[in-house]
């Protein structure tokens, strides 16, 4: 499984028992979707590596308290506390009307109701406190803040996001 291929669940935080057992920071909303899983990729010197969960079950609303199969032991537990968690994009669950992932919106143009087409979604910047569409229209980028009150439509059939920007944000880079 190549990591291109699957979806970024959370990181291994630290110990939880001295038989091997291990807390995982869910970075999701829906903790709940990912409590009976039979197995995840634990991305391990660069490569994922999938490991199978003999059981698990949620501990204190974002962690999930795991234990793998063959990691029995506090050194065994040691080695992977940090590493990233990981499951194939075909596992997250569906979402519809307005809501969208993040991946699912790349490569998607995006129309203002007034001015129309402007470009193409290249990728997403969610490193600031607002995260921003990044969109290429020919040799320009544009940022468009993802504000739910500009969001009109996701477009899955047509690969189009509609947004209804003010007026001006989209003017002062063309």
């Amino acid at each position: 499984m190549r990591k291109k291929e699957c979806f970024y669940l959370g990181k291994i935080a630290k110990k939880f028992s001295f038989k091997g057992e291990l807390l995982v920071y869910l970075d999701t909303d829906e903790p709940e979707l990912y409590e009976n899983m039979e197995s995840v990729f634990v991305e391990f010197n660069k490569d994922l590596i999938p490991f199978f969960i003999e059981h698990s079950n949620l501990h204190k609303n974002d962690f999930l308290r795991v234990k793998f199969e063959d990691v029995d032991t506090e050194e065994e537990a040691d080695k992977l506390i940090g590493c990233e968690i990981y499951l194939p994009l075909k596992m997250l669950p569906k979402l519809e009307g307005n809501k969208f992932y993040f991946h699912e919106v790349i490569g998607f143009e995006i129309e203002d109701k007034r001015l129309g087409v402007f470009g193409k979604i290249v990728s997403i910047n969610d490193t600031t406190a607002q995260p921003l569409f990044e969109v290429v229209n020919g040799t320009v980028e544009i940022l468009v803040p993802m504000i739910d009150q500009f969001l009109v439509k996701i477009d899955r059939e047509n690969k189009k996001v509609i947004m209804d920007l003010p007026e001006g944000l989209v003017e002062m880079y063309l």
